[in-house]
């Protein structure tokens, strides 16, 4: 089969499924008499990386499949067609993310004691609705508490092929001690939620991770923004806005 063509149905397939697709896939989108089979995929899936080199896309491989999206570089221009401001959300909501995705599974009540404050229930609400967290068990203890873990969908929405790509707790730890050389200033005290006590200050690893999340959230947020499917990033962002 030809090479252009096996080239050009991938291109066109990923850019209207509004989706990331895996390579299964896109494996079925030749039919039998084309010829075509996985390795023919895969080679079509790395020269378009490497075609998107030296443009404003990216062919990026997540946790459901490949996507091509906008580069960072270029995100916050093309965000401006669209009004709707990204969701910002409060440091409680991403120490919840952040204890969760590095300690899973983890019940509420042990997030309550590494925190040192009750959590929200809309936090606990949000990020399931987001798809970010699901209920993977029950603790067998009394009460037997749900156990949260992430999902498919978060290592998706921060471009996470699987969780050991997430940074290990002492990149994290590297990336605080570099903060306070360089005194740069904590999280905006604005994104505090206002539901929430103030919670005891975490230790550097898990404030770290908080402020690393907040960063790759404001990107992805930009990005998404800027997602070649606008209905589909208009329609999370209103149901977004709806819980906070």
């Amino acid at each position: 089969m030809n090479e252009q063509y096996v080239r050009n149905v991938i291109e066109a397939a990923l850019l209207a499924a509004g989706r990331p697709l895996a390579s299964d896939e896109l494996v079925t989108l030749f039919d039998e008499r084309d010829g075509s089979n996985a390795e023919e995929v895969m080679s079509a899936i790395a020269a378009l990386r490497s075609d998107y080199e030296t443009r404003g896309l990216e062919l990026v491989e997540v946790a459901s499949g490949y996507r091509i999206q906008i580069k960072h570089a270029v995100a916050q221009p093309v965000s401006r067609l669209w009004q709707e401001r990204p969701t910002k959300y409060s440091r409680a909501l991403l120490e919840t993310l952040a204890l969760v995705a590095y300690r899973q599974p983890i019940t509420r009540g042990e997030i309550e004691q590494i925190r040192g404050v009750a959590v929200n229930p809309n936090i606990i609400k949000t990020l399931l609705e987001r798809s970010w967290i699901r209920v993977v068990g029950h603790r067998d203890v009394p009460g037997k508490p749900e156990l949260l873990g992430t999902t498919r969908d978060f290592l998706d929405y921060f471009s996470l092929r699987k969780l050991d790509d997430l940074p290990t707790l002492a990149q994290l730890k590297e990336l605080e001690e570099l903060r306070v050389q360089l005194s740069l200033p904590v999280a905006d005290k604005a994104l505090l939620d206002p539901e929430a006590d103030a919670p005891s200050a975490p230790d550097a690893p898990v404030q770290a991770a908080v402020e690393h999340a907040a960063a790759v959230e404001a990107e992805a947020a930009a990005e998404a923004a800027a997602a070649v499917d606008a209905d589909a990033v208009v329609e999370a962002e209103t149901a977004q806005e709806s819980t906070e």
